[in-house]
């Protein structure tokens, strides 16, 4: 069995920063990974923003609570539960993707959490791991599995790079100019197709 690693938010769901600074109408939470490579200086930065603007947990998990998941993600991924075991490795927090993998069926996912202080303002953030899609990836492979990875990131691709194969998905222009090693995809049924033809490979 092939273990197939997804990133989540651009992969699976709308990112939730963008959707957060939509309601908000705060440009600079537009920023994700897509355009910052450093989390560190991104999640510090968006932890500002939000005591500057007095954007609360409880505000963050009402946007959430409106998004669903990107047109043709669930059938995508029921279709991939078909011939690889899933896992989600995401930079994101329980906090935010529990409710959303509810409507994903609730696949396995590998997140941080998230520190909120008592006037449930979001305080600070606690990673599982540094370079965590990675090395996760990194420890299936020594217990034996065979891994490929899909995101559109700068997040993702030490994950990518990690692993057996790795796909880019509806990445920017930039992710891909800089990381062409990787091809890339923009449907859903070609991103099926690639794993299908990397299973292949691999086998």
């Amino acid at each position: 069995m092939i273990l197939a690693c997804l990133d989540m938010e651009g992969v699976l769901l709308p990112e939730i920063w963008i959707n957060v600074a939509l309601k908000t109408g705060v440009e600079e939470l537009k920023l994700t990974t897509r355009d910052i490579s450093d989390y560190d200086q991104l999640m510090k930065r968006r932890i500002e923003i939000l005591h500057e603007n007095k954007i609360d947990m409880k505000l963050i998990q009402s946007v959430i609570a409106t998004l669903d998941p990107l047109e043709g993600a669930t059938d995508f991924l029921n279709k991939l539960n078909e011939d690889f075991q899933v896992i989600i490795l995401s930079d994101t927090f329980y906090q935010f993707a529990m409710p959303l993998m509810k409507k994903l069926g609730y696949p396995t996912l590998f997140c941080h959490d998230l520190i909120i202080d008592e006037q449930g303002y979001i305080s600070n953030y606690k990673l599982r791991i540094a370079d965590s899609k990675r090395k996760a990836v990194q420890r299936m492979k020594e217990i034996n599995f065979k891994t490929i990875a899909t995101g559109d990131s700068y997040n993702d691709t030490t994950m990518l790079s990690e692993a057996d194969r790795g796909i880019l998905f509806q990445p920017p222009q930039n992710v891909i100019d800089e990381f062409p090693q990787f091809p890339v995809t923009r449907e859903y049924d070609e991103l099926l197709a690639a794993f299908h033809q990397a299973a292949k490979e691999l086998a």
